[in-house]
């Protein structure tokens, strides 16, 4: 078991730790990197990643990471990080279009919570904006990050939904999620936009993530719902690993690749391991229902080899990072919601 990080700057450096293969993928893949929506939960550790990587690779090409950074705070850590900051709207066309050329772009914006009621707000976020991106950088390879819920549920017996089944999710979020793709399929007909669409459910950082949901609510005695009664994760490192992987797969229609963990993990069963690291028996609530937002990410795991992270490594990881009284960034998943609505 490795030891769990004392420090967001350990957590950090954990997840950004290039792999081999991301090494490798780097050095093919030469010119120029751009995180857009950098400001995001996973932004800084693609950018980071990319970074040693270049680092690595003795190339002194420098990260340019966009997002909104509403705050000086936001924005703090990539300064401190040596990575050259833009501050934009990715929404408004006269900023997109004066944004600098780059050769590789990782495309992570959009918006989830509190959409739930202003379908204006998804289409502008998570439609409206990838059409102006993928239009903006059509010469490049872009690797947008979209989601497993643009797939209906599915039962925990079919192993989850492969990148050939079929699209058609319940709730304004996940289609607006399903549009985003659909903005970078248009490009790719009318531009030859080249890009990599990568399906994600549920990335696992010890200050977020449905590890963390339920840790939580077994640690307080709150009951765990179990109506969404199975789910997919993958420690985010992992998951930036095989994002950036993605990239010279990048092609016009899009390359589609789930990327999650290699289990249909039970709600109850993770709830129960949470119970015996903490001495404290789950209260579950509910009963679960045959169905839930399920991935198989054999394809992914076929191309770039096995997660890293075990499950009972992020388990003993969050459970630590919560009994040390690690701070966390008190943003739900609320992946138990079947309506899709957020």
């Amino acid at each position: 078991m490795q030891p769990t990080p004392h420090s967001t700057k350990e957590i950090d450096r954990l997840i950004s730790e290039p792999s081999t293969d991301v090494i490798r993928t780097v050095e093919q893949c030469p010119g120029t990197y751009a995180v857009l929506g950098a400001g995001g939960k996973m932004g800084f550790h693609v950018s980071l990643m990319l970074q040693r990587t270049l680092r690595e690779l003795g190339r002194n090409d420098t990260v340019t990471t966009i997002s909104r950074f509403g705050s000086p705070p936001a924005r703090q850590q990539f300064d401190d990080a040596g990575f050259r900051v833009i501050a934009a709207d990715l929404s408004d066309p006269r900023a997109v279009a004066d944004l600098p050329v780059a050769d590789n772009i990782f495309f992570l914006a959009g918006v989830k919570f509190g959409t739930g009621d202003q379908p204006e707000l998804l289409q502008r976020m998570n439609v409206d904006m990838p059409t102006l991106v993928a239009e903006r950088y059509r010469a490049a390879k872009i690797v947008a990050l979209s989601t497993g819920c643009v797939y209906s549920f599915t039962s925990p017996e079919s192993g989850g939904a492969t990148e050939d089944s079929d699209v058609d999710p319940p709730g304004d979020y996940a289609k607006s999620c399903r549009g985003r793709e659909a903005a970078f399929e248009a490009a790719a007909k009318s531009f030859g936009t080249r890009s990599s669409l990568i399906r994600l459910n549920y990335s696992i950082d010890l200050r977020y993530g449905v590890l963390l949901d339920i840790a939580q609510k077994v640690r307080t005695s709150q009951p765990v719902n179990v109506e969404m009664g199975y789910a997919n994760v993958i420690w985010q490192g992992d998951a930036i690993a095989y994002t950036i992987q993605s990239l010279p797969h990048a092609s016009a229609p899009p390359f589609v690749v789930n990327i999650t963990g290699p289990n249909v993990l039970r709600v109850r069963d993770i709830a129960n391991m949470f119970g015996d690291r903490f001495s404290s028996a789950p209260i579950i609530e509910g009963r679960e229902q045959p169905t839930a937002w399920l991935s198989n990410a054999a394809k992914a795991h076929a191309m770039f080899g096995e997660p890293r992270i075990s499950l009972t490594q992020m388990v003993h990881w969050v459970a630590d990072w919560l009994e040390q009284g690690g701070e966390t960034l008190g943003k739900p998943t609320h992946f138990e919601v079947r309506s899709g609505s957020y």
